[in-house]
């Protein structure tokens, strides 16, 4: 799919995967209409694009399906029409086991993570269904094929939005429409910060389990993603460890959950005194 002249909307467009993939988009020449929760952050993401009404910016909550489905026509009546779908918003949990974790935080990653990603696939499916061509790309997660400790109700959500996806997949095969499902590993952002959760152990234990493992850069998980679409691809990792893993588990699906549960154990260990 060419990128220079379409009109694309993205979510968690206002930080981290989801910024990098809206400035990438405009410096290949698209139109985006950048959605996210919070307009300070969709403010910053359009003083750092400085792309003038080539970008547009929708604040509103993915999990509420009334505002979601009055987003295609706040978008077209800016942009004409929507070629492309990027869902790249999500959150993790509390780093805890299920045992621990509330049934109302559960239902908060579902929300997100998963309802999230149909209320914006139904909403827009119809409209990219008329356009010559088009694509819907669906951010799941390496946590949504190998299971990581602490982040069960996470992982079971992107698992929920691999399957949706390769299921639309299947449906719109041979049509107008080309669905991507996308995997990354470890990537530097802010999303433990921006879903709200604290790690046993604050700030510095997290960041010490974080420069035990090799993360990936948003920018270049954005360039991975655009690619993938560009080329319309089934599926893509992103990052070494993603496509690793994603290998492992095809062969040594037990041994895979060992590896991920030993590298991440700390993390559910409560801070030393």
């Amino acid at each position: 799919m060419k990128i220079q002249g379409k009109v694309f909307v993205v979510t968690g467009g206002g930080n981290g995967i989801g910024r990098e993939v809206v400035l990438t988009l405009l410096q290949k020449g698209a139109r985006v209409a950048a959605v996210d929760l919070s307009d300070e952050r969709l403010a910053e993401t359009a003083a750092i694009a400085k792309a003038g009404d080539r970008l547009s910016t929708h604040a509103l909550n993915v999990t509420d399906r009334e505002a979601v489905a009055a987003l295609p026509g706040r978008v077209i009546a800016v942009h004409k029409n929507v070629d492309g779908l990027f869902n790249v918003a999500g959150i993790i949990q509390k780093f805890v086991p299920i045992d621990d974790l509330a049934i109302e935080d559960i239902e908060r990653v579902m929300a997100v993570n998963f309802w999230g990603v149909v209320y914006m696939v139904k909403a827009f499916l119809p409209v990219l269904q008329t356009r010559p061509e088009a694509s819907i790309a669906n951010v799941s997660s390496m946590g949504g094929f190998v299971p990581v400790p602490g982040q069960t109700a996470y992982g079971a959500s992107k698992a929920a939005v691999k399957l949706f996806t390769e299921g639309l997949a299947s449906e719109l095969r041979g049509t107008n429409v080309k669905v991507t499902v996308i995997f990354p590993g470890a990537i530097a952002t802010n999303i433990t910060q921006n879903s709200g959760v604290d790690i046993p152990g604050g700030a510095t234990q997290a960041d010490a389990a974080a420069s035990s493992h090799k993360t990936t850069s948003p920018a270049v998980a954005a360039a991975t993603i655009i690619e993938a679409v560009e080329k319309g691809q089934y599926r893509v990792t992103v990052g070494s460890d993603a496509t690793f893993l994603d290998r492992l588990t095809r062969l040594a699906p037990e041994r895979a959950m060992k590896l991920i549960a030993d590298q991440m154990s700390d993390l559910l260990k409560p801070a030393k005194s």
